[in-house]
């Protein structure tokens, strides 16, 4: 899929203009290897390797980078990975922005909600709107681990053999995301939005599993005037002319 074809379908599907994609960060929780130390061990006090990913809006995997271990700083895992350099040198077009949450630095690629909880209405509008297409990536991880149950307790497997197994998972769910839609990712498995009484209906996911240990966070909340001037822009576009008929009753 090409990248106009991204751009496209989240606006099509999550109502936001210019965005490509949706990153997370998940610990990935592994049997200590030998002889190792405290290398892999996290701030949960486990042991783990780091996944990042990009979704795109079809549930699919765009990028992964695995391999970070644990004990890394979150900041450490996004400046080692290899999207930090690829988004930093301009790997998406048109200006264009993926969207996560406040793990992440507000930069002017990636969009991030305003924090705190004494928010302006435009902000919570805002956010509500990040986060209806963020959910995607929590949404995907959580159809991972529940489909691929070797997630979901420490994989007893040298690191090589672990990151081949993250890797081949990603691919083997991107191909039935686009062959098996109707059996393997059926609508009730991921959250849908009730427009209407203004809920949100979890996914069967969230019943059948405990998702991946979550990331820290990676960056700090200083952020440039420029990254700060665009996600001001998004905020008054749904505000005015992307404004969607729901976004009030989804907003408490």
């Amino acid at each position: 899929m090409e990248w106009k074809e991204f751009e496209r379908d989240f606006n099509d599907k999550r109502n936001i203009p210019g965005c490509y994609g949706a990153i997370d960060g998940k610990h990935i929780a592994i049997r200590a290897p030998a002889n190792w130390g405290s290398t892999f061990y996290n701030y949960k006090k486990s042991n783990s390797i780091v996944l990042v990913a990009v979704v795109g809006p079809n549930y699919e995997f765009i990028y992964i980078d695995v391999g970070s271990n644990g004990s890394l700083s979150d900041g450490g895992v996004f400046r080692n990975c290899s999207l930090f350099e690829a988004l930093e040198n301009g790997l998406l077009p048109n200006n264009g922005v993926i969207v996560g949450d406040d793990a992440f630095p507000l930069k002017t690629y990636p969009m991030k909600p305003y924090p705190g909880a004494n928010l302006a209405y435009d902000e919570k509008i805002y956010n509500y709107r990040l986060s209806r297409a963020r959910r995607i990536s929590e949404n995907e991880f959580g159809i991972l681990v529940s489909r691929f149950r070797v997630f979901q307790k420490p994989i007893a497997c040298n690191v090589t053999t672990v990151d081949k197994i993250v890797r081949t998972s990603c691919a083997l769910h991107n191909w039935l995301t686009n062959n098996a839609m109707g059996t393997y990712l059926p609508s009730s498995s991921v959250e849908i939005e009730d427009i209407d009484r203004g809920e949100i209906i979890p996914g069967s996911w969230r019943s059948e599993v405990h998702g991946m240990v979550d990331i820290g966070r990676f960056g700090s909340n200083h952020h440039s005037q420029q990254a700060k001037a665009i996600r001001e822009a998004y905020k008054n576009y749904f505000m005015n002319e992307g404004r969607v008929s729901w976004q009030n009753r989804m907003v408490h």
